[in-house]
């Protein structure tokens, strides 16, 4: 079976993310997005919340798990036999942070690759963190998030 792992925090997951694990599924056998929980950050949406929104967004990726985490990526990925790991890419910025991480990964498991997937165009100004932002001035969401994610920021600002 040929599978592969999304991590990241989610806070909260976007339109761009559930494209990219959209794409990301139709390659494998299995898709794992995984939260990896930073103790030391402070996060928008609770663990909870953050990995609701993952299951309900999903869905329709009928080859899709969702699972949580707190220890390294690789650990994690030896762990469950997983050997790639997928990122999106939305600009060079993003390029520049996720090779660093790839070759770290790369240098603790050598056996685990990184693929990076390109962001489609309209998702390429879309962020978590540009969502908090928004959400944090009652700014409208609507189409960057899903709809459960839009309404809970509708929710927690009304």
């Amino acid at each position: 079976m040929k599978r592969a792992i999304c991590t990241g925090s989610f806070d909260p997951v976007t339109n761009g993310h559930i494209n990219i694990f959209e794409r990301a599924a139709k390659m494998f056998d299995e898709l794992i997005v995984c939260i990896f929980v930073n103790n030391k950050k402070q996060y928008y949406f609770s663990l909870e919340e953050r990995l609701n929104f993952l299951k309900e967004s999903t869905q329709h990726i009928k080859n899709i798990k969702i699972d949580h985490n707190e220890g390294l990526v690789t650990d994690y990925m030896k762990e469950r036999d997983i050997k790639i790991i997928i990122r999106g890419l939305r600009s060079t910025a993003d390029f520049e942070h996720e090779v660093n991480e790839a070759q770290m990964i790369k240098y603790l498991a050598n056996e685990i690759d990184t693929i990076f997937l390109l962001t489609e165009p309209e998702f390429l100004f879309v962020s978590s963190t540009g969502i908090r932002e928004l959400a944090k001035f009652k700014g409208n969401v609507k189409g960057l998030v899903p709809n459960c994610v839009e309404q809970a920021i509708l929710k927690k600002y009304n």
